[in-house]
């Protein structure tokens, strides 16, 4: 398991920063690059074993919570052409959130199991 969670949050630290660079024609950019940036530090930093609880516990909750707050009125898919754009462009901002949320919990589980 040690294995998998070292090459998972490897794999999440470059997806991470993938999804950072890819934002920057988007109109609330730097809200994002600040989002998919601090999730890849604290990826970077699991990735090292110097991650700790905390960081990964607080994270998954403000994503969870942004999550919420950004999910669209109606929720029309994710693909463009199937409903209004802005209603399909909040659901994509809050599944990668939501990605977002679910990493750090693993983390969290990991740190605690190894910690004991």
């Amino acid at each position: 398991m040690r294995l998998f969670s070292k090459i998972f949050s490897a794999v999440f630290t470059v997806l991470f920063v993938w999804a950072a660079l890819v934002q920057y024609n988007d109109p609330d950019a730097l809200m994002w690059y600040l989002i998919y940036g601090i999730a890849a530090v604290a990826s970077f930093l699991f990735f090292l074993g110097k991650l700790n609880l905390l960081i990964p516990v607080l994270l998954s909750f403000a994503y969870l919570i942004a999550a919420w707050i950004f999910w669209p009125d109606q929720f029309e898919g994710v693909s463009i052409g199937g409903g209004n754009i802005d209603n399909i462009e909040h659901a994509r901002e809050s599944l990668g959130l939501i990605i977002n949320a679910l990493v750090m919990l693993f983390y969290a589980w990991r740190v605690k199991v190894v910690r004991g």
